[in-house]
């Protein structure tokens, strides 16, 4: 009996897996802080993070606003703000950026639920 169970928590668990959204990166950006009701994404090499109980940080007036409703990775890997670097792009970073934002990504992972996968 506990095997059964067990093993129906785990297909429901993969189930719930499967079930992650896929956004583009014109859907993500609906998700930048600016309404209220909605929550405020943030992606990191490509997958989609739930950052609303990080408000202060990404929301209007937060130091890394800049970040919602898009994919940040270059910039968190060049530890930039500039508008030029907030892009999924990773073309040209060195070992020690890709190091620093699989830093970056594992804090994510460990702060805030993956809700999507962003697609072309």
């Amino acid at each position: 009996m506990w095997r059964e169970i067990h093993s129906l928590d785990r297909e429901e668990e993969e189930e719930e897996e499967e079930e992650e959204m896929e956004m583009t990166a014109q859907q993500l950006s609906e998700y930048n802080g600016t309404d209220p009701s909605k929550p405020i994404y943030v992606a990191v090499k490509g997958r989609v993070f739930d950052v609303t109980t990080g408000k202060s940080f990404y929301g209007p007036g937060g130091a890394y606003a800049m970040f919602a409703g898009k994919d940040a990775s270059r910039a968190l890997a060049k530890m930039s703000k500039n508008e030029e670097d907030i892009t999924s792009s990773l073309d040209g970073l060195t070992e020690k950026e890709i190091g620093v934002l699989n830093d970056w990504e594992t804090k994510f992972v460990a702060k805030y639920p993956v809700v999507a996968t962003i697609i072309s």
